[in-house]
C-alpha cells in the first residue's frame, strides 16, 4: 500500500484539493452548496493567503486535506486555530490519515501559540464524532454557529453605507 506523507499544500495541488472538497460536499449532502474552483482556492490560499491548507499523499495521489485558519479568543486574549475541512477519501480512510492531518494541524496551532483549535462536525456525522472524541475533543453544547451568506450580507452590511 505505501507510506502516506503529510505536507503543506502547493499551489500546484489546487485542482485535486478541489476535487477532495467536491468528494467532502457529496458525503455531507451539501453539493448543492459547491462552488469552489481550483482558481479561487489558488487566490485565498496563496494570494490572499486568508487560509492554509495540508494535503495527505500516497504514491503521488492527493487523498486527503485539511483546510485551517487563525481565529481569536478575546477570552484567552490569544490566537486560535479554525479547522474548516478536514476531508480522506473514502478508499484511504482508517489508515491514520485523518488522525496525520489533524495532527499536523495541531503542530502549527502549537508553533503560533494557538489558545485552542476548533472545528465544526454534522451532528449526524457519527464516524468523525467518535473519531474526534477519541482524541479527546469535546463538543461546545452551549453554543449555536449562526450564519449569514450573500445577499444578507449585503443587506446588513447596507447600514453602515
Amino acid at each position: 500500500m505505501g507510506e502516506f506523507i503529510i505536507r503543506d499544500a502547493r499551489e500546484d495541488d489546487c485542482e485535486g484539493i478541489v476535487s477532495l472538497i467536491y468528494e467532502l460536499a457529496v458525503y455531507e449532502h451539501l453539493e448543492k452548496n459547491f462552488a469552489a474552483t481550483a482558481e479561487n482556492l489558488r487566490h485565498s490560499l496563496f494570494t490572499e493567503r486568508v487560509a492554509r491548507s495540508a494535503v495527505a499523499e500516497l504514491q503521488g495521489e492527493l487523498v486527503g486535506y485539511a483546510v485551517y485558519f487563525r481565529n481569536f479568543s478575546t477570552f484567552l486574549c490569544r490566537g486560535g486555530m479554525y479547522l474548516e475541512d478536514l476531508y480522506v477519501k473514502q478508499s484511504r480512510r482508517k489508515m491514520g490519515i485523518g488522525f496525520a492531518l489533524l495532527s499536523y494541524v495541531a503542530k502549527r496551532a502549537e508553533e503560533l501559540n494557538c489558545g485552542r483549535l476548533e472545528w465544526c462536525c454534522l451532528d449526524w456525522n457519527k464516524p468523525s464524532i467518535e473519531f474526534y472524541r477519541s482524541i479527546g475533543a469535546q463538543p461546545l453544547e452551549d453554543f449555536t454557529i449562526y450564519r449569514l451568506t450573500g445577499e444578507r450580507i449585503t443587506k446588513l452590511a447596507e447600514v453602515f453605507k
